[in-house]
């Protein structure tokens, strides 16, 4: 395995697999392999999956006919992840345990992250440059800059990035986002939003030594160095600012998401964040137990957004002709013509995708852009990051979303980004 300290130099790697790009130019027999991979658009499309965890396993499993490597930093993971690879294709995928080994293999196409969030941002952009099209999870990114960088290293690699918000890929997030859009409840004045509560259930247990089977200086990457704690790897990483933001950057990748796309907000953004918070008296983790969130958009409209035990989970969309509630399974109206009555032939109709993971596949074939693209991806996880920020620093932020600055907060604008733990770092960008 790769020591950070022996981490290629990015105008090697590059080199390398360019090598490996034309050596598949060159002899186009080396990808006769993948023709009996998967079927309809995702036909002959081979996948390394970077990350094998719990969610991640879950997106190996969607793809699991295309699936020819599997990598992860816990040998315990991996081993898993082949097997069951094996046991449903009848085929033993490739083993990696650095993510960077998997991206110079000339036997794969695409790759699906799963890792934790601290790492997408790295990985991802390392992908794009080694030519793979990228199946990142939600929430794409840790920090605000690393948003735009990956969107900038996509746009420059000609790469096909998928922001894993699967939910605007469901007909009742899209017909809801539709009604919106096309005046039905009449202008929009306020979005709720609403988060469910932290699942954290362990006690504190003291700092020890990371079990033999995880590399967990590996697992850290680009993240600050700590003492290992067993609560804060795997599923509980979620809950620590060094790897995530808790259930505002993982509910509210989705649920904010809805709000971005029914607003007709892809683009942009809020232009004032204000939030209060509440945290765990034993201190057991570092995200919020609670948070109640005022964001201010173009135009005066609110997004209140509140997170915590009992709170209504969704979106709904409030104008001054009736409201509109969409979660999943679940979409209502303040009254039934609402919805019942069809959309004018004229009507904006948003993005059809009827399954998030065959629109990337397809997306790989005709690269047309995917449903939720990286500048979206980018923008939503924006929000959610604002929120955090305006929650941490404890006062209102004023937003730039077209420089993605604050406002007079010099403060703020240094939030944007942290100094990731030598040697990794980000490509540089105009």
């Amino acid at each position: 395995m790769l020591r950070p300290d022996q981490r290629l130099p990015r105008r090697e790697f590059l080199r390398r697999t360019a090598v490996c790009a034309t050596a598949l130019a060159a002899f186009p027999h080396l990808r006769s392999r993948a023709a009996d991979l998967g079927t309809g658009v995702r036909g002959g499309v081979r996948v390394g999956v970077i990350g094998t965890g719990g969610r991640g396993s879950d997106l190996m499993r969607s793809a699991i006919a295309n699936v020819v490597a599997v990598c992860d930093v816990d040998s315990s993971h991996l081993a898993r992840a082949a097997a069951e690879v094996e046991k449903r294709t009848n085929r033993k995928p490739a083993q990696y345990d650095d993510y960077r080994k998997l991206l110079a293999s000339q036997d794969i196409d695409a790759v699906i992250i799963g890792t934790p969030d601290h790492w997408h941002a790295l990985v991802a952009c390392d992908a794009c440059q080694a030519g793979k099209d990228v199946y990142c999870e939600k929430p794409l990114t840790l920090t605000l800059r690393e948003g735009r960088i990956m969107t900038q290293v996509a746009r420059a690699t000609k790469r096909i990035v998928q922001t894993g918000s699967q939910q605007r890929s469901d007909d009742k997030f899209r017909t809801g986002c539709e009604l919106v859009r096309n005046g039905r409840i009449g202008k929009v004045h306020t979005v709720k939003v609403g988060l469910t509560h932290v699942n954290f259930n362990t006690t504190v247990v003291p700092d020890g030594e990371p079990p033999a089977e995880l590399n967990y200086d590996l697992w850290l990457g680009p993240a600050p160095w700590r003492a290992y704690n067993k609560n804060r790897v795997h599923y509980n990483f979620r809950f620590f600012w060094d790897y995530s933001g808790g259930q505002m950057t993982n509910w509210g990748a989705h649920h904010l998401d809805i709000a971005q796309w029914g607003l007709g907000a892809d683009n942009t953004g809020p232009l004032e964040i204000e939030a209060t918070a509440k945290f765990d008296p034993e201190k057991r983790f570092e995200v919020p137990v609670e948070s109640e969130l005022t964001y201010t958009y173009a135009g005066g409209v609110k997004l209140l957004c509140s997170q915590g035990p009992n709170r209504k989970t969704g979106t709904t969309f409030e104008g001054d002709k009736g409201w509109i509630h969409v979660n999943r399974g679940d979409l209502q109206a303040s009254h039934d013509d609402l919805l019942a009555d069809p959309l004018p032939a004229d009507a904006t109709r948003l993005y059809v995708s009827k399954d998030h993971m065959d629109n990337w596949f397809e997306c790989i074939k005709t690269r047309k852009l995917p449903i939720c693209d990286v500048e979206i991806g980018h923008r939503s996880a924006s929000v959610c990051h604002l929120g955090s920020l305006a929650m941490r620093l404890g006062r209102k932020l004023r937003w730039d979303p077209e420089k993605e600055e604050f406002k007079d907060d010099a403060e703020a604008n240094a939030k944007r980004h942290y100094d990731y733990r030598k040697p990794w770092a980000l490509p540089k960008m105009a």
